[in-house]
This record gives C-alpha cells, structure tokens and sequence, in this order.
C-alpha cells in the first residue's frame, strides 16, 4: 500500500510518532487500564449483588424450594432479575457518568465539542453506501442531502467522495440504481462546484453479504483513501459531522474507528413514532455508561461510523465458522465481530455518545421489525463460537456475550411466566410469579420493593434526566407532552413486550434446531400492515395467548388471572397491535395531538426536512405547505425525470 498519495496527505500506516498535522489527542489518566478496571468492575458487582439480595429475599419470603416446579421457578426468577439489574443498574451508572460531566469524558468526546468541521487537506474519506434490493430512488434522494450538506459547509468537495455499493441481483432494481445514479451525476454537473464525487459499483458476486461488499471495496479503492464513513441504505449524516469524524481520526493516530450514535427518526407510522419517541428517551444514559466503562474497547454497530481502511483492511477479515448455518457458515451480524478484531490488532475503537448530525431509520410496523429481529438474533447466536476466538480483548468478548444474552433471556422470561402460572395454579398462591406482592412479611414486602424498582428505574431515571433540564423538556414538546407520551408508550409497552419476547425465545429454539434466515431486502417505508398478513404471521401469538387464557380459566384463580391478564391480551392482540400502529395516519394525528415528540420534530435539522420533502413526507405537520429551506430549494424532486 502506498506511503502517501500527495505530498500532503496524511500516510495511510505511518506509525503516530510522524503523522503530521494538528496535535495528535493524547489519552489522559481516565484511559488507562487501572482506570477502566475499576469502572467495569462498578458496573459487574452491583447487578450481582442485586441478583443474590433477590435471591436471599424470595428463599426467605417464601422458604427452601418443596419439589422439582419450586426449584425451577426460584431459578428462573433469580436468574431474570439478575439481568434485568444489570439493566437497571446501566441506567444508574450512565446517570452517575452524566453527573461528573466532563471528568467522565474521554478526550476523544471533549474535542469532538470543538473540532473544525472543515477539511485540513490532509486526508481523503469515502463515505460509502451499501445497498442491496433497496428504493434506489429514496437512497439517492438521501444522497443529494447529503451532498448538498458538504457543499454548504465549505470546501472545494475533494475530501469526501461518496460511492453506493451494490449488491442487487435484480436486473429491474439495478436498472433503477444506475438510472438515479446518472440523474445524480447531472443533478452534481448542475449544483457544483464543491459537491462530492458520487461514484456507484455494482459488484456481480455477492459473497460475504454487506461485510463482503464492504471488504471488496476496501481492496479496489482503498488505496485511493485514508477512511471511509460507513453508512446503511437509510442512514443520513451531515456534512460537518463528517467532516469533523475526519478530523477527529486525523488527530487519534491510535484509534481504528469511531462509532457515531444514530437516532431513528423520519417516518411517520405510528408504530415508527412510538419507537422513535422511546429510543431518544431511554437511550442517552445507557449509551452515557456504555462509553464510559467500554473506553477504547468499544464495539462497531455497523452503521454511521468512521473507519481507518488501511487498519480495517489488514485486520478485520471476517472468519467463516465451522459447521452448516444457522450456527456456523458466513457471521451474520458481522459488525461487532469485526470491532473486536481491530481492537485485538490494537487499534482503538471509540464512541461518541453526543455528536450529532447523524441518524437513520427503523422498520415501520411490528411485522418488519420482528423480522429483523429473527435475523439479529441468529447472528447473535453464531456469537457463541466467535467468543471463543483467540487473542480477543476481555471487553471485546463481554459485546458479544452481552448481546447473546439479551435474546436468552426471552426464553427465560418464558419459562418463569409459564412455570410460575402453573404453580401459581397449583398452589392458590401467586408467589414469585407476583414478585412477592402476595406474601407477608417484610422479606415478601421488601422483594416487592426491590423487584419493582429493578423494573421501574430505567424508564424513571430516563424521564427524571429529561424533566431535570428545561433544554431537554423543550425537545420532547415540553413537560406536559413529554409525561403524556411516557405514560401512552409504556402502557403500549405492556401489551407489546409478551409479543417480542415471545417471538424472540422462539427464534432461539428454531436457530438452535436449524432454521435459516433469509438475506432479504429491509422493508423501509410507512408500510400499513393487512390484517390477513398480521394473523398469519403472528399465530403463533395467537395460539399462546389462547392456552394462557384457556388455563387461567381452567384455574380459577381470580388474582392470577388479574396478574397475568396483561400478557394474555398482548399475545391476543398481537395482530391487532400490528395493524393498527402501521397506520401512518394515525402517527400524523399523534404529533397534530403533540404526541410522541423528539428534537427532530420540535428542532428540525435542514437535513431531515430536505430529506422529508424529496420524498413527500417525513416533514413536521407545522412546517407542511411551507417553502424549503433557501440551501434545498433548487432540488430536484426525487420523483422526476
């Protein structure tokens, strides 16, 4: 590989000591080992602390297991609620980290606030596309955003080229990749200079899937570039948040590749409102304690990131597994696997948790977005054979063994409801199944206690974090719409959780007897579920509300059939659920009502709006009718000719 491809331009593996340029950011004394040891070790001991004070207080609530049923229960229900303290105590930790402020960023973070987001002439980026089978004509109208938003933040447009990496085997998509492609190329002819150079390759052998796309065009054209910006088909960055990811990595000589948050923002269904709505809510203080316990040891999300291609390259080749699919073959949630190869060859791989100016977009109804989630935890699964993989950083393997447990705890949370209602039929006496509500005594009331705040403390620290700050309230639409908003997404959370952890210990067992999934396009739009298609592929829901249902009748319990009501009439409603919030008329009516607000309503980056006009939509009801913004008003509509 060549040393430089200018005089000027920083060496694509030249060792720290002579990259030239802006002083290089030196790791102070919050990095260092002895450090981030004491942090993880924080974040380890107290969620099993948790475990076993629940563990001592159900034995002495309701005494030593009498039989087989007992035995599994207590288990079971050790075992969910020391993961659901672990969660909990992510929420406490990242709360504490924002509390300290700037002593608990990294100098990474801290310079990423002042980092000129323009290019220093010493380096050149790829911001790189990868698609396949997707709406060519709603990815290119995000690239015209995009490229639009590096021409307004200056510059003569040589840093930063953008390429589109097919992997469409359909002659007929294919043929509208390249027809947008060429209106793109004159759309650049037109509006230059200062635009990018958007180039687009179709590759013709698909091997390897996205990572294998990804890697072929590390090995075509990478020489021509010192990084890449990494995006999905529905990702969306700004020009100066690129610009300043470039800067950032000119200035960390040590580090392999910086992970961006991405927020899910621009669609309208309710369902995507919902989730939108939630994920800017509950999401900053777990990714808060994430960057702060992780350091340098972080993860790659595969997604709205930087990329250093010569250490990407030489380093994070992806290994085929031993053994046949689902297990084994071709990792399909590559990403993580590859941020923990880079960082085992020493390259540092860093998140910023506050950038901003970059975001994307999630399934739009519950039918896509379990589909996606079978997929996620396949590959989470083939993760059991990759922890075992030789020379990975201890932190490197706790992403993956995390990200595994996560999808086992469904089934888990299965068998305890499962096991805890027949006992709870069994005996008359709910028990642990009630989390001690129905005992006496104060270790049955102290359980209680400590069950219900383990489940109650990431969504209350969340929302007290966002009522703290008159900033953050305004974001949400105010106090009165944010409380609003909480209350209705979490009472939608009581009838959606049965259904997601339902159909996700299901797709455990059918990964684990065999079951492949397909490598199939991502269904992006505001798409309005049929119910026909809903009962179909939810009947499986269907059938487990009505045993629960059946044997809560056959039990006669009035309490136990009170307790358990909520799970039974999620799983029963589960089609009806799917249906109804795939309606993208009623997640318009919901932010006319002031519903389910986010900043990217109440503080619309120009971005997200040239974004939602070129596509007819996505556009806050207020500012619907109006003219765009002076920088996106020579555009040309995503739709013409």
């Amino acid at each position: 590989m060549p040393q430089s491809l200018e005089s000027q331009r920083l060496s694509h593996d030249a060792p720290a000591a002579e990259i030239p340029g802006p002083a290089k950011i030196a790791m102070p004394s919050l990095d260092r080992s002895r450090s981030y040891l004491a942090r993880r070790l924080l974040l380890a001991l107290p969620p099993l602390a948790l475990g076993a004070l629940v563990t001592a207080l159900a034995l002495a609530a309701y005494g030593r297991p009498a039989g087989l049923l007992d035995g599994a229960v207590l288990a079971l229900f050790a075992l969910v609620m020391t993961w659901q303290a672990f969660v909990a105590w992510q929420y406490v930790y990242g709360l504490a980290a924002t509390a300290l402020g700037d002593r608990a960023l990294s100098e990474l973070e801290r310079r990423s606030l002042t980092v000129p987001a323009e290019a220093s002439g010493l380096s050149r980026t790829a911001a790189v596309v990868a698609i396949h089978a997707e709406d060519a004509v709603a990815v290119f109208a995000a690239l015209r955003v995009m490229a639009r938003s590096l021409q307004r933040a200056g510059g003569e447009g040589g840093d930063i080229d953008i390429f589109v990496l097919s992997d469409t085997r359909d002659g007929a998509i294919a043929a509208v990749e390249e027809h947008e492609f060429a209106r793109i190329e004159a759309w650049t002819r037109q509006h230059g200079p200062g635009l990018p150079r958007i180039r687009y390759r179709r590759r013709r052998d698909n091997a390897g899937r996205k990572a294998g796309n990804i890697t072929e065009f590390c090995k075509t054209y990478g020489s021509e570039y010192d990084f890449m910006i990494v995006l999905d088909a529905d990702s969306l960055m700004t020009g100066p948040a690129m610009r300043r990811l470039a800067r950032l990595m000119e200035e960390s000589p040590r580090v392999g590749l910086i992970q961006t948050v991405s927020y899910a923002t621009g669609r309208d269904t309710l369902f995507a409102r919902i989730q939108q709505f939630a994920v800017r809510l509950y999401a900053p203080l777990a990714i808060r304690c994430l960057e702060t316990w992780q350091g340098p040891d972080g993860s790659y999300w595969g997604h709205n990131a930087i990329v250093r291609i010569a250490a990407f390259a030489d380093n994070a080749e992806l290994p085929v597994l031993p053994g046949k699919a689902p297990l084994g073959g071709e990792i399909l949630c590559h990403d993580i696997v590859e941020g923990a190869l880079l960082r085992r060859a020493g390259w540092e791989v860093r998140l910023l948790p506050e950038m901003g100016g970059t975001w994307e977009e999630m399934p739009t109804n519950l039918v896509d977005l379990l589909g996606r989630e079978r997929r996620w935890c396949q590959g989470n699964m083939q993760h059991l054979r990759v922890t075992a993989m030789p020379g990975l950083r201890p932190a490197s393997r706790w992403h993956l063994i995390v990200g595994i447990l996560s999808y086992m705890a469904c089934p888990l949370w299965v068998l305890f409801l499962a096991l805890g209602t027949l006992q709870a039929a069994r005996t008359g006496d709910l028990g642990l199944l009630a989390y001690g509500f129905t005992g006496s005594g104060a270790a049955a009331h102290a359980l209680a206690g400590l069950v219900v705040t383990i489940l109650a403390v990431p969504k209350l620290l969340s929302l007290g974090h966002v009522l703290a700050s008159a900033e953050r309230r305004a974001a949400f639409g105010g106090t009165a719409s944010l409380l609003k908003s909480a209350v209705l997404e979490q009472a939608i959370w009581v009838l959606l959780w049965p259904v997601m952890t339902l159909f996700a210990a299901g797709a455990i067992v059918t990964t684990f007897v065999g079951r492949v999934v397909r490598w199939d396009a991502q269904v992006r739009d505001d798409r309005r579920v049929p119910w026909a298609e809903a009962c179909r592929l939810q009947v499986d829901t269907l059938v487990a509300g009505a045993l629960l249902t059946g044997g809560l009748l056959w039990a006669g319990n009035a309490w136990l059939a009170l307790w358990m009501a909520p799970v039974a009439l999620g799983l029963l409603s589960s089609p009806a659920q799917s249906v109804l919030t795939s309606s993208a008329r009623l997640g318009r009516r919901s932010q006319a009502w002031r519903l389910f607000l986010t900043v990217d309503d109440t503080d619309r980056a120009p971005e997200l709006t040239a974004l939602g006009q070129s596509r007819g939509g996505g556009v806050p009801e207020a500012e619907r009718g109006r003219p765009p913004a002076a920088w996106i008003a020579d555009e040309v509509p995503a739709s013409s000719t």
